[in-house]
């Protein structure tokens, strides 16, 4: 253990020193452990010290590597098999014309809630989006508020490594996180889809050039099929938190754990699906989705070791007091510092979780509405251009830079009245 303990400053250096870092395009990874390294060196620890401050901070974030790499069996699953692909089609099929984007953003609610990541979501439901929005004369711009809306919606109340960061930060069960954000994933797709209704006719219309040829020609797999691994994902994990609401004792006692149901519901999918042959490539498939998440996680956990040796926490939580401003504040504006400075939900709440948690709950917050608000803070302007989504999203829907910049503050939108409820109602309510 390192008994020394820094300056506030110099732990606020590491931090601007790797967020600077990832600005200018360094490996994310890297960025993190070069800040953490930085601030331990300034902060007069020996090299000795900085190595252990290292080691205990990553350490510390073990445990939510592993799960993270579970979801990521899921994920290769949902993506790869086609079953994901299948959901979508079914909303849109559906619902119709008439209610376009409602159940586009319902599309990739849906597909992001049950495991597949918010960029391979509008990456899967784009095309189908575009060939609505060719019919219903809805123009680029509400298509992807639409999509990723929903999406943000659908990413607070997932088994992503979003949630589990949230859920694991503030020793939580990753199913109790995913339903205390449903209330703020409701409105975030209702302002999705209202946002999206009232700028239909505004920006560049579809033409036939976007659209996917090949798009109507998939072979899908039945949606019956398509469901079993998701739904038996979620039922297991929502057992223990519908035992200690029901008060049936059986339940309630469960100790079930993302580690293991999540590649238990995925094998089981696979083989209802037909695909058992399969299980090894999804496998591998996943796990190439997650590892850098994993990765950035360590760097994470790096920053959090700088950060909890140093007396930053404290002077936070000075601050707060001085101001007279509830420190309930504190959980949603580190989530949406973060994530405008990175560009990613997933290393947004790791970072915020990682560096800021003891101090929220310094401040009185509960540990699960530190998580949601935190969390839900992470999907303001998380689609930044210096994050992958932006770009992501802007190939999937044919949109040049210009065009994709214009979508920002509708998604902004969307994240903060998910924010606002969210704070609203576990930062006060239900405080």
């Amino acid at each position: 253990m390192v008994s020394t303990t820094i300056s506030w400053i110099f732990a606020l250096v590491g931090l601007f020193v790797a967020i600077i870092l990832i600005l200018k395009k360094f490996n994310p990874v890297y960025s993190l452990f070069l800040g953490a390294i930085v601030g331990c060196l300034v902060g007069g620890l020996s090299f000795a010290q900085t190595v252990n401050v290292i080691i205990e901070g990553t350490q510390s974030v073990v445990g939510t590597a592993i799960r993270v790499l579970a979801a990521g069996i899921l994920a290769g699953v949902m993506m790869e098999s086609g079953a994901a692909e299948s959901i979508a089609h079914a909303i849109v099929t559906k619902m119709g014309n008439k209610q376009a984007l409602l159940s586009l953003a319902l599309s990739t609610m849906i597909i992001t809630a049950v495991g597949v990541f918010i960029p391979v979501a509008v990456l899967i439901v784009a095309p189908i989006a575009l060939s609505v929005g060719k019919q219903a004369g809805i123009n680029k711009l509400a298509l992807l508020t639409a999509l990723s809306g929903g999406g943000k919606a659908g990413n607070i109340i997932s088994p992503n490594p979003n949630t589990i960061a949230a859920a694991n930060g503030f020793h939580l069960e990753l199913s109790h996180v995913m339903l205390a954000g449903f209330i703020p994933a409701l409105f975030g797709l209702a302002t999705a889809v209202i946002i999206a209704s009232l700028i239909k006719n505004k920006g560049r219309a579809v033409k036939d050039s976007d659209l996917d040829a090949d798009a109507n020609q998939k072979e899908l797999i039945p949606l019956g099929k398509a469901l079993i691994a998701p739904v038996l994902a979620i039922v297991l994990l929502l057992l223990n938190p519908i035992g200690s609401l029901l008060h049936i004792s059986a339940l309630s006692k469960l100790n079930i754990d993302a580690m293991y149901i999540l590649p238990f519901a995925s094998v089981i999918g696979t083989l209802a699906m037909g695909q058992g042959k399969k299980i090894s490539t999804y496998a591998q498939l996943g796990l190439a989705k997650v590892t850098d998440t994993v990765l950035i996680l360590l760097g994470a956990g790096a920053i959090a070791g700088l950060i909890s040796t140093s007396n930053l926490s404290h002077q936070i939580v000075k601050l707060i007091d001085a101001t007279g401003i509830s420190g309930t504040f504190l959980a949603p504006i580190s989530g949406i510092l973060m994530a405008l400075a990175v560009g990613s939900t997933s290393t947004a709440v790791i970072l915020s979780t990682g560096s800021f948690g003891k101090t929220i709950l310094d401040t009185g917050t509960s540990a699960l509405g530190a998580a949601v608000m935190v969390h839900t803070g992470a999907t303001v302007i998380d689609q930044v251009p210096q994050g992958n989504y932006f770009h992501i999203t802007a190939q999937s829907m044919h949109m040049s830079i210009k065009e994709r910049l214009q979508v920002i503050p509708y998604e902004m939108c969307v994240g903060l009245v998910m924010t606002i409820v969210a704070t609203v109602l576990y930062g006060f309510i239900l405080k």
